[in-house]
């Protein structure tokens, strides 16, 4: 029987739609094709000419940047306050010898695994933590640098974090895997500072971000090692609040399969298989059925995100879904479809997203994510914009027995009990 990783509820996550939607925007570089105060846009960076102190000649570079429009349509550059920097929950991990215990979110469109390091400076870190969550590499036995090994991850809003490799000992729920690499945080931005966690287990396919390419990716190293059965190269997770006893809680698995949780669900487990090409959890999601009204979205696609707390959709079955909620509509002060606060669940449509050739419902209760202006609910559903493919995030998850198949390459899902 599986171990299950009991998810860690953050107590300072305070949940909003709009937050949740610019953060995507931020992780994808999605343009959106809705009216909104918030968009990507180019900036132009000059160099400066040689012996000179003035940043004007010389080399321009062309850059993107996330702006804010403002009630006097004045553009200015996102803030902090204007993104959701923290998640629901996190996945304890314990790394090096003896276990240092951290608490990560997990993110399928990752591929970075990285902790906070001791040597950071304490005003980046989040208000009230302590000095026992970061990592302190001199304490463990089994840590090893690895040397030239830079890394930095930017992002479009122009927060940043770096650091270095090295390679450690890690255990979750119980697995463990050897000599695995971590990349330590040494500097970030003050964005950081509303990030509650201590760091982010990514278990997307690929490279980590540094000026080599022979380090695979967590994910990678995973689907590769011989060590292992194949049927044991997978990970699970359940994040809605379905279910008796302990099913109640989120949780995660790693090496098995939680059998109480698929045979409480009452289906067999459905597997489609993936294209991580592009380094993401893809697969054919072609149709969707909006009220028991289907939509053909041949060519479609879809990845599984675990740290988006919305599901991104195209605009015409955005559009198909708050159009048979009565009462809602698109805000663009808010940038999102809102459904009216008084509404009835009854009155809300079963929406319903294919994974490969099934499709799977998502719970009504997460159509209305969170409350976004008096008397309106910001929805659980949001367009996609620019992006070739949708995202599902929390919002459909929550209505999953969700299982990541590195073994095998494919994704399965069982249907929840769920409230249609």
């Amino acid at each position: 029987m599986a171990s299950k990783i009991f998810l860690i509820e953050n107590p300072n996550y305070c949940k909003s739609g709009i937050k949740s939607y610019v953060h995507l925007i931020r992780k994808y570089r999605l343009h959106p094709t809705k009216n909104g105060p918030y968009s990507i846009g180019r900036a132009i960076h000059q160099t400066g000419r040689p012996f000179t102190d003035k940043p004007i000649g010389g080399r321009v570079r062309f850059h993107d940047v996330m702006r804010k429009q403002t009630s006097d349509d004045q553009l200015q550059q996102v803030e902090k306050d204007d993104i959701q920097n923290d998640a629901a929950f996190f996945m304890p991990v314990s790394i090096g010898t003896p276990a240092q215990t951290f608490n990560l979110v997990l993110d399928t469109a990752s591929v970075d695994f990285w902790v906070r390091s001791s040597e950071l400076p304490a005003d980046t870190l989040p208000k009230g933590e302590e000095e026992s969550h970061t990592f302190d590499p001199e304490k463990s036995s089994t840590f090893k640098n690895i040397e030239d090994s830079p890394w930095k991850v930017t992002y479009v809003d122009g927060s940043s974090v770096s650091g270095s490799i090295g390679t450690e000992d890690i255990t979750i729920g119980g697995v463990a895997f050897k000599t695995q690499p971590v990349q330590l945080a040494k500097t970030m931005s003050p964005m950081f500072t509303q990030f509650s966690a201590d760091g982010v287990l990514g278990l997307a396919f690929g490279h980590i971000n540094h000026p080599q390419q022979d380090i695979k990716a967590l994910a990678e190293r995973l689907n590769t090692r011989d060590d292992r059965e194949q049927s044991a190269k997978l990970f699970t997770a359940k994040f809605g609040s379905w279910g008796d006893s302990d099913l109640k809680k989120s949780f995660c698995t790693f090496g098995s399969i939680d059998e109480d949780a698929v045979r409480y669900c009452g289906h067999d487990v459905h597997h489609t298989p993936i294209d991580n090409s592009r380094g993401y959890w893809m697969f054919e999601s072609p149709s969707a059925t909006v009220g028991g009204k289907p939509m053909s979205r041949s060519e479609n696609k879809a990845v599984v995100d675990t740290d988006a707390a919305l599901t991104l959709l195209d605009d015409q079955t955005c559009q198909a879904i708050y159009d048979s909620i009565p009462g809602a509509f698109y805000d663009s002060e808010t940038q999102g479809f809102l459904i009216p606060s008084d509404i009835n669940v009854d009155q809300l449509p079963v929406v319903q997203l294919a994974v490969g050739e099934k499709s799977f419902a998502m719970s009504k209760e997460s159509l209305m994510f969170a409350e976004a202006k008096p008397g309106y609910i910001y929805g659980g559903v949001q367009s996609r914009g620019s992006l070739e493919f949708d995202v599902l995030g929390g919002t459909f998850l929550d209505g999953l027995y969700a299982i990541f198949d590195f073994g095998s390459l494919r994704f399965g899902a069982v249907q929840a009990k769920t409230k249609v």
